[in-house]
C-alpha cells in the first residue's frame, strides 16, 4: 500500500488537541474522517506529535497507507476539500517510502510560543496567544533560558501523567526575542517530554515579571522537582512549527 506524508495546519481552538478520542472533536478525528471519505473505509493517521487542548500546529506531520494511488496534488486538494469548514488545513503531501515514519523517523521538532506583552487584551489574536500584561524583560528570560540548553533530566519541567520513560532530553534551542508588543519564545528539540515547552514557558514568565532571578531556572532546572516549575502557561500561544527529518 502506497504510503503518504502530510504537512498539516491546524487552528487548536475548539479541538481537544490532536489525538483521537471516542467523545469529542479531536485534529486526528476530522482529519480521518476526511481520508475515509475518498477511501470508502477507515484509514489512520499516525503523527509526529501529540499536541495538546487549544494547541496550534503550522507544520504537523503524519502520515498514512493508502488503499489505491494518488497523485500527492489531488490528494491534497481532495482532502481539504472534506475537513471543511472546520479550521485544519493540508499544506502539502508526498509519496514516501515505506520505512517513513512521522513520528520515529523524525530527528527534530520546532515550537514556537507568542507572548502578547501589553495592556491591552487580544481581539484578532484571542485563543492564538498569551496575554501577559505587566512589561516582561525579554533580556533577564533569554539569560535564563540559556541554563536549560543541553542535556539535562527536565523531571521539574515535565507534566505529572508524562508517559515518556525517561526525563532526560536535550534542548538544542531555547531563545526569547521581543517584536515590538510580542514576545516569541523559539524551542528546538529532537523531542519534548509532556507540557515541558509550555512549563518552561512559564517559568521564564516568572523571571521577566521579575518573580525569580535568572539564576533561580538552573536551580529549578538541578532541583528535579515538578513542585520548583512555575505556573504552567495557557496551551493559547503555542504552536508546533515544524518537524525535521
Amino acid at each position: 500500500m502506497p504510503r503518504y506524508k502530510l504537512i498539516i495546519e491546524y487552528d487548536g481552538q475548539g479541538f481537544l488537541g490532536w489525538q483521537a478520542q471516542p467523545n469529542g472533536q479531536t485534529v486526528q478525528n476530522v482529519l480521518e474522517n476526511a481520508i475515509a471519505l475518498l477511501h470508502g473505509e477507515p484509514l489512520v493517521l499516525q503523527a509526529a506529535g501529540r499536541t495538546d487542548t487549544g494547541v496550534h500546529a503550522l507544520g504537523q506531520v503524519a502520515h498514512f497507507d493508502a488503499p489505491k494511488e494518488w497523485d500527492p496534488f489531488v490528494l491534497c486538494n481532495a482532502i481539504n476539500g472534506n475537513v471543511r469548514p472546520h479550521a485544519v488545513s493540508v499544506i502539502s503531501a508526498e509519496r514516501v517510502t515505506e520505512d517513513f515514519q512521522a513520528r520515529l523517523s523524525a530527528i527534530g521538532r520546532r515550537y514556537l510560543y507568542r507572548i502578547l506583552n501589553r495592556r491591552a487584551p487580544p481581539a484578532i489574536d484571542r485563543g492564538k496567544v498569551w496575554h501577559v500584561p505587566k512589561t516582561l524583560d525579554v533580556d533577564a528570560m533569554h539569560e535564563a533560558a540559556q541554563h536549560l540548553i543541553g542535556k539535562h533530566d527536565f523531571t521539574t519541567f515535565r507534566a505529572a501523567e508524562c508517559q515518556a520513560k525517561s526525563p532526560i532530553k536535550t534542548l538544542d534551542r531555547l531563545d526569547v526575542m521581543r517584536f515590538d508588543e510580542m514576545v516569541e519564545i523559539r524551542a528546538e528539540a529532537r523531542s519534548f517530554l509532556h507540557h515541558q515547552v509550555r512549563s518552561m514557558v512559564g517559568s521564564l514568565v516568572q523571571v521577566g515579571v521579575g518573580k525569580w532571578h535568572p539564576l533561580e531556572m538552573r536551580r529549578a532546572l538541578e532541583a528535579v522537582d515538578r513542585s520548583r516549575c512555575g505556573p504552567v502557561c495557557p496551551p493559547d500561544g503555542l504552536y508546533l512549527v515544524e518537524v525535521l527529518y
